[in-house]
């Protein structure tokens, strides 16, 4: 497996529309959701996307996006967390470890250039597993997005 992070400024055009194909077939076409896909974090300065590669075949997919504030319940004083979202991976490739090893990549970089800073994201309530299991905790009840449960899910590095 080979892995390329990038910005938006540095991405060329084949690998933006690899990365937008992949998504939007398994989050609009298979899991047929229409909602916007696309949408500013893509394009900000300081997101991350982050490619992983099979054979020179995209497989999977993960973005952080710095910058966002956080509350915790018991003191409401917002700080500084990464998100993290569109973790996608091919079907072709799910169950071959590729989502374990994506999201080991993309979270060592986070610990590196965010250190000490918790990482959010809102995972599918069916594979929540999944996260728990790479130290996200839930943080909220299961509520739907896009017709789909979801959970808020948070992590420290």
């Amino acid at each position: 497996m080979k892995y390329v992070f990038n910005t938006f400024d540095t991405l060329d055009a084949a690998a933006l529309f690899a990365f937008l194909k992949l998504r939007v077939d398994v989050f609009v076409v298979e899991q047929n959701c229409a909602y916007h896909e696309l949408d500013e974090y893509d394009t900000a300065p300081n997101t991350l996307h982050l490619q992983c590669f099979v054979d020179s075949q995209l497989v999977a997919y993960a973005r952080a996006m710095p910058g966002h504030e956080h509350s915790h319940a018991s003191d409401q004083v917002p700080t500084p967390v990464v998100k993290v979202g569109r973790v996608v991976v091919s079907k072709s490739h799910r169950g071959t470890g590729v989502a374990q090893a994506l999201m080991t990549t993309m979270l060592d970089r986070l610990s590196e250039d965010y250190p000490g800073q918790q990482q959010i994201l809102a995972a599918q309530d069916a594979v929540a597993f999944f996260y728990a299991d790479l130290g996200f905790k839930r943080i909220s009840e299961v509520y739907l997005e896009d017709d789909i449960p979801h959970v808020d899910m948070l992590r420290t590095s």
